[in-house]
C-alpha cells in the first residue's frame, strides 16, 4: 500500500515510519518483524476501518500464495509488541469473521516538521520527548533493528507453545534437521509461484527420502510460513530448531529456466556450496526432479558420505501434470484451515487435480484426508463421509502402495469409523516406516495411543511431530488436547492459551473451555465459549453450554440450553454425541448413556474418546459404560501391540 512520502502516524504512546518500516515508542525502538509492520501500516492508514483478512494478506503479500497462519502469526507479533494479548486488545481489535481493526486515534505528522525540530533538539538528551526526540533516537539505533529483524520477539511467542513437558522437542542424537526454505520467484511474474511452490515441494519430498534417521526435513506447512518474508536466518534456525537451510530461487522464461540453490550451516551462517542450474524448459517435472536429486547428492557430500543415502530412483509420487500439482497445493492449504467451508474448497481443489492426473495418488489421499475430518467438524453424517474417504485412500494405494499420506488417511478411518485398533495401528506403523519424516502420520498416530491411555508413548509421537511441523497449529492444539486427557491441567491451558494467541478463531483450541469446566473455573469457561459463538448458534454451541452450566450447578438455565438443542435436533438431526455431552454435564447417567449408545450405532467420531475424556469419570463404575467401552474395543490393555 502506498503511503504519503513525508507522512508519519502517531497513535498513543507510537510513531510509526511507512518508509522505513520503524515503530517506536516515546525515545524506545519497538522490535518488530517487517511483515508485522507491514500489517500495522495497513491498519494506520485505514483510520479505524474494518479490514478484512483477505485485503490483508493482499496487501502484505500481494504476489505470493501464502496460508492464512502467516497473518495470524504476524498479527500475534504485533499485538506482542504492542503489549496486548487477543483477549485484552486497546489497539488491534479482532472482529470475528471478518477481520481486524486499529482501535486507536491515529493522527498524520509531517515529516518535514519532525525533522526540523529533531535536528532543533540535536543537542537533547535521550530522554526528549515528543516526535523530534522519537526520530533521533530512532536515527540512531535503526541499524540495530534492521539487524535483529523482532528476532527477540518472535522467538520468546513461539517458545510457548511448549511448556511444561519439555520446552521444545529435540531431535534423536546424530538426527540432523534441515529445512528447505521456499524458493523465490524471480520471474517477475506471479502466475509463475506454482513453479517456485513446487520446487519447495518437491526439495521437501526428495530430501525427506534419503535416510530418515539421520536426516529430518521441516514440513512444508511450517517453512511456507517464512515464504515472502526476510527473517533472519539465525531466527529461522531457533524456531524450527534445524541445523541447514536450503535456499533457492527461480527464474524462468518462455523456454529456459535457471535455479540457484545453497545450502547455509546456521550456527555460523557459512555457505557450505551454491550453484545455479540453466536448463531448457521442456518437462518442467522431469526437470525439478532431476535438479533434486543433483542437490540431495550435493547434501550428501557435504554433510557426510557415510551418514545418508540417496534413492535408487527418484520419487514416484510427482503427477504428470503440473496444474494437477498446482490444484493439490491449493488443496493442502484450504484443508489446513480445518473448517467445515475449507474443507469443501479442498475436496474441489483435490477433484481438479484427479480431473487433470487420474494417476495422482497424492490427490486421491488428500481427498480421503478431507472426507475423514468433515464429520468431526460439521454436521454431515460419518457413515456418508467414510465411505468417500475410505474410497479414495483405497485408490490412492492402488495407485501408490508407498505413499505413507495414503496408510495414514486409511489408519485414520479404521480408527474412528471402524474402530478397528489392531489395522488402524498397524497402518500408522507402515506410513511411518515408509516416510518417517510426514508430521501427520506421528500427530494422528500420538491421537490413537491417546485413545487407548497409551500417554507415554502418544507424548513420544506428538514431540516427533512438532519436531517436524514446528509452526503447526493444529499439531500444536491437538498436543494441548492430549495433556487435558491425561490429566495435566496447567499445562495443557498454557499449550492452548498459546495457539489462541496466534490464531483466536482457531476452533480445535476451544477446547481449553472443557479444561475450564474440570478446574472449576466455569466463568472463564462461558466467556470463551461466548467468544466462539457463531452468528447462528450450532448445536455444538447449545450443547457446549448445556454442559458448562451443568457442571456449575446452574441447572435451570443448562435445561434451557438443552432445550434449544432438543429444537434443533427435531429440525435436523443432531450428532448424539452432543446432546450426550449436554446431559453429562447435568450428570443426568440414563440420558447420557442413552444417548452415547445412539452415537456409537451411528457411528460418531466423538466415540473414541470414551476412555480417556475426563467428563465422562462419573460414568465408570456402571456396568452399562463399561459394556460400552468395551464394545467400542477400548478396554484392551494400555500397552504397545
Amino acid at each position: 500500500m502506498a503511503h504519503a512520502l513525508n507522512t508519519l502516524y502517531e497513535f498513543g504512546p507510537y510513531l510509526a515510519d511507512p518508509q522505513k518500516l520503524q515503530l517506536w515508542c516515546n525515545s524506545s525502538l519497538v522490535p518488530l518483524p517487517p511483515k508485522a509492520a507491514e500489517i500495522l501500516l495497513v491498519l494506520l492508514s485505514r483510520g479505524g476501518e474494518i479490514v478484512s483478512k483477505d485485503e490483508l494478506m493482499h496487501a502484505v503479500w500481494p504476489d505470493s500464495f501464502v496460508e492464512e497462519s502467516n497473518l495470524t502469526q504476524n498479527i500475534f507479533l504485533l499485538r506482542k509488541a504492542l503489549g496486548e494479548t487477543a483477549q485484552q486488545s486497546s489497539y488491534i481489535i479482532t472482529i470475528p469473521g471478518k477481520g481486524y481493526r486499529l482501535a486507536a486515534e491515529v493522527r498524520e505528522v509531517d515529516r518535514r516538521s519532525a525533522a526540523s525540530g529533531a535536528e532543533a533538539a540535536e543537542e537533547a538528551p535521550a530522554s526528549t520527548e515528543g516526535v523530534a526526540g522519537k526520530l533521533q533516537i530512532a536515527g540512531r539505533v535503526r541499524w540495530l533493528w534492521l539487524s535483529l529483524g523482532g528476532l527477540i520477539l518472535v522467538v520468546g511467542a513461539l517458545a510457548m507453545f511448549w511448556p511444561g513437558r519439555s520446552p521444545r522437542p529435540q531431535a534423536p542424537a546424530g538426527r540432523v534437521m534441515l529445512a528447505v526454505l521456499p524458493f523465490e520467484n524471480l520471474t517477475g511474474d506471479v502466475k509463475q509461484e506454482y513453479f517456485s511452490d513446487g520446487m519447495t515441494e518437491e526439495m521437501i519430498a526428495q530430501l525427506g527420502d534419503l535416510d530418515p534417521r539421520h536426516l529430518g526435513v521441516i514440513a512444508r506447512t511450517s517453512v511456507m510460513h517464512y515464504k515472502g518474508g526476510k527473517a533472519p536466518l539465525d531466527q529461522i534456525g531457533r524456531e524450527l530448531r534445524v541445523q541447514y537451510a536450503l535456499e533457492g530461487s527461480v527464474r524462468r522464461d518462455a523456454d529456459r529456466v535457471r535455479i540457484t540453490a545453497q545450502l547455509i550451516q546456521l550456527k555460523d551462517q557459512s555457505h557450505l556450496w551454491a550453484r545455479s542450474y540453466d536448463r531448457e524448459l521442456s518437462n518442467t517435472l522431469a526437470l525439478q526432479s532431476e535438479i533434486a536429486q543433483d542437490i540431495a547428492r550435493e547434501i550428501q557430500r557435504s554433510l557426510g558420505e557415510d551418514k545418508f543415502f540417496i534413492p535408487a530412483e527418484p520419487s514416484q509420487h510427482s503427477p504428470t501434470s503440473y496444474a494437477a500439482y498446482d490444484f493439490y497445493l491449493k488443496g493442502r492449504y484450504f484443508w489446513n484451515k480445518r473448517t467445515p467451508e475449507s474443507f469443501l474448497q479442498a475436496i474441489g481443489y483435490f477433484q481438479h487435480a484427479i480431473a487433470e492426473d487420474p494417476g495422482y495418488a497424492r490427490a486421491y489421499a488428500g481427498l480421503a484426508d478431507c472426507y475423514v475430518l468433515l464429520p468431526a467438524f460439521s454436521e454431515i453424517p460419518p457413515g456418508e463421509s467414510m465411505q468417500k474417504a475410505r474410497a479414495a485412500a483405497r485408490k490412492a494405494l492402488q495407485l501408490d502402495d508407498g505413499l505413507a499420506e495414503a496408510h495414514t488417511s486409511l489408519a485414520l478411518i479404521t480408527e474412528n469409523y471402524d474402530w478397528d485398533w489392531q489395522t488402524a495401528g498397524k497402518e500408522y506403523r507402515r506410513a511411518i516406516e515408509l516416510n518417517p519424516n510426514y508430521a501427520t502420520a506421528h500427530q494422528w498416530y500420538a491421537e490413537y495411543l491417546t485413545w487407548l491411555g497409551r500417554f507415554d508413548q502418544a507424548f513420544r509421537e506428538s514431540d516427533r511431530a512438532r519436531e517436524l511441523d514446528p509452526l503447526s497449529l493444529i499439531i500444536a492444539a491437538d498436543d494441548a488436547v492430549m495433556l487435558y486427557y491425561s490429566r495435566q491441567y496447567d499445562r495443557a491451558e498454557t499449550r492452548f492459551r498459546a495457539v489462541l494467541e496466534m490464531d483466536p478463531r482457531f476452533s480445535r483450541a476451544h477446547r481449553v473451555r472443557d479444561l475450564y469446566v474440570e478446574k472449576g473455573q466455569f466463568n472463564d469457561a462461558l466467556a470463551d465459549l461466548d467468544r466462539d459463538k457463531p452468528a447462528n448458534p450450532m448445536p455444538w454451541y447449545w450443547s457446549e453450554r448445556a454442559y458448562i452450566l451443568g457442571r456449575a450447578g446452574r441447572t435451570a438455565e443448562a435445561r434451557e440450553a438443552l432445550a434449544a438443542l432438543e429444537r434443533l435436533n427435531r429440525q435436523r438431526s443432531v450428532d448424539p454425541s452432543e446432546i450426550a455431552w449436554a446431559y453429562a454435564g447435568m450428570r443426568d447417567v440414563d440420558h447420557t448413556l442413552l444417548y452415547l449408545n445412539e452415537a456409537y450405532a451411528r457411528r460418531s467420531n466423538a466415540i473414541t474418546a470414551l476412555k480417556v475424556e475426563p467428563a465422562y469419570d462419573f460414568l465408570r463404575n456402571d456396568a452399562r459404560f463399561r459394556e460400552l467401552v468395551h464394545k467400542v474395543g477400548l478396554d484392551a490393555p494400555a500397552a504397545e501391540p
